[in-house]
């Protein structure tokens, strides 16, 4: 018999650490957040949203963000989070997986989250239901490279990088899983966002705009 996914995730070392880390994000980083969330409106789904760094970068025009957290730790950080929000922030507890809404969303907002879903491929066709036709998905993830920095995250994804960090895995091929789900990509970009020398897995990020048709 197969167990249903938890409605809830626990990873006591990531939230105990990824706090320190969101809050010394460099500029560019935090750059490519507030371009990511530049231009929406209306009702917004963001999935994973960690201690809700995202939120003081929405602009006015959107009308109320329904904020998925699953680990418990990171949601009660971002509740506090969602309290100084320019726009109105609801923060839920539960794995994407769970989430239920009675209506569609205008769009939906990914950052670095793609990389620690279980079935990304089933998250992201819930993802695209969860959208009105035409609704837009923005993404920020950091994505599988090529070369020596791929075969590192190979190697990373295979050892301890994912059971310490959140069940992160570097090497995903994240937007082809996006169009697979059925979108429709309008724009994208990769920029690496640390020196090339610096044998980090997550240097490569993915900014994009995909929309499901409508």
């Amino acid at each position: 018999m197969t167990s249903s996914p938890a409605t809830t995730v626990d990873h006591p070392f990531f939230a105990r650490i990824w706090p320190t880390i969101a809050a010394h994000e460099t500029d560019q980083i935090r750059a490519l957040r507030r371009e990511n969330l530049a231009g929406l409106s209306g009702r917004v789904l963001e999935v994973g949203a960690g201690v809700g760094t995202n939120f003081a970068f929405y602009p006015d025009p959107v009308e109320h963000v329904v904020a998925v957290e699953p680990e418990l730790r990171l949601a009660a950080r971002a509740r506090a989070a969602a309290a100084e929000a320019p726009v109105s922030v609801q923060v839920t507890d539960s794995t994407v997986e769970h989430f239920a809404a009675e209506e569609p969303f205008d769009a939906v907002v990914c950052s670095l989250v793609l990389c620690s879903v279980g079935d990304p491929d089933a998250v992201l066709r819930q993802l695209y239901s969860r959208l009105r036709p035409g609704g837009q998905l923005r993404y920020l993830e950091h994505v599988a490279s090529v070369g020596f920095r791929g075969r590192l995250q190979r190697l990373a994804d295979a050892t301890l990088w994912p059971r310490l960090l959140g069940n992160c895995h570097t090497h995903r091929d994240t937007e082809r899983t996006i169009t697979g789900a059925g979108f429709t990509v309008d724009n994208a970009r990769r920029e690496l966002t640390m020196p090339v020398w610096l044998p980090l897995p997550v240097s490569e990020f993915a900014l994009g705009r995909a929309r499901r048709p409508a």
